[in-house]
């Protein structure tokens, strides 16, 4: 069994281009490196563009695959691995957590307007208690992230 947490974050006030920049520039805060993983090909793409712009006066250091490597502070990829070497993993879209080891914390950002996404998000729940994953769930409230479970 891995000894990594799992954060749900319940996304309704904002979406992932908002939230996910600012999870990113926290966890480099720590000193970590980050892994993105998406559903698809295509939401890799979008987001390889998107975290060189997605503010006027910062970025964040990324590569994509297959050019993700350990140098790099952010790895974007559809695929279930750890290609810089990276304590945090983000799933995002429903990707596949995949074998959590390697990491010590797995964020699952979650729409909270899309029932399919809300159905997915249940089910990961499930599965990672079912396992004796830690899991904490997050919900956007009024005044900011609201630790609900």
């Amino acid at each position: 069994m891995t000894t990594c947490e799992v954060w749900f974050y319940h996304l309704e006030r904002q979406g992932l281009d908002e939230v996910l920049p600012t999870l990113l520039e926290r966890t480099l805060q720590k000193g970590w490196r980050a892994v993105v993983r998406a559903a698809s090909a295509e939401r890799v793409e979008h987001l390889e563009g998107w975290l060189w712009s997605y503010r006027d006066d910062s970025f964040l250091p990324h590569a994509a695959a297959p050019h993700a490597g350990p140098a790099d502070p952010v790895a974007l990829t559809s695929a279930e691995d750890n290609p810089n070497l990276a304590q945090a993993l983000f799933l995002v879209d429903g990707a596949s957590a995949g074998d959590l080891a390697s990491f010590e914390r797995c964020s699952v950002l979650f729409d909270g307007r899309d029932e399919a996404a809300l159905q997915r998000a249940r089910d990961q729940w499930r599965g990672f208690r079912d396992s004796g994953v830690t899991a904490v769930y997050w919900r956007q409230g009024e005044r900011g992230w609201e630790k609900v479970a």
